[in-house]
């Protein structure tokens, strides 16, 4: 898998990849095809047998449709783990507040992560940015994650492509190389 040596241990992070983002309460989502790209790169990932994570978002929002007491909270089909695959379950954005997350990526010398998920400019946003503070060197993939339609603070709107294109924009160069399914599994 480039850009990765075959023997690098480079963990795959599927953050929040839960039902309860198909809830019309989120409003226009872009990228469609993010659930077919994730499910080519944990397909990849099983298939060489590297070191896999399932993040998961524990709302305790009272509405939020990822609450622990509600289906939401449930893994999509398509990143649903398996015995043996590691599961995260977080109460924030930052998938390293609260868990034992970087301590089960130090134990396995683990310095490489990629970030796929939901969505592109909150959980997956927070996660990367924390994990390069951390020191670990994060990838984004692109067309793997994605987010909805925002409201800026005057009210602005902001659709969901544009939202997601910004978050990319910034985590690039600065804490994530950025890149598409493709260019990861050539």
């Amino acid at each position: 898998m480039a850009p990765f040596a075959s023997d690098d241990p480079v963990a795959l992070l599927l953050i929040d990849v839960q039902r309860g983002f198909d809830d019309p309460v989120y409003g226009e989502r872009n990228n469609p095809e993010a659930e077919t790209r994730i499910g080519e790169l944990l397909s990849r990932w099983r298939e060489t047998e590297r070191p896999i994570v399932h993040v998961k978002h524990c709302s305790s929002e009272p509405d939020s449709p990822l609450r622990p007491d509600k289906p939401g909270n449930a893994f999509k089909s398509v990143g649903e783990p398996r015995e043996g695959e590691q599961v995260v379950e977080k109460r924030v954005n930052g998938a390293f507040v609260g868990t034992n997350l970087e301590s089960w990526l130090r134990e396995r010398s683990i310095e490489t992560i990629v970030c796929c998920g939901f969505t592109t400019d909150h959980c997956v946003s927070t996660t990367t940015r924390m994990a390069e503070n951390r020191g670990f060197d994060p990838f984004v993939v692109a067309d793997a994650t994605a987010t909805f339609e925002r409201e800026g603070y005057d009210g602005r709107a902001f659709d969901a492509e544009a939202t997601h294109q910004h978050a990319l924009a910034h985590l690039r160069e600065e804490f994530a190389t950025i890149l598409e399914t493709d260019a990861l599994l050539d």
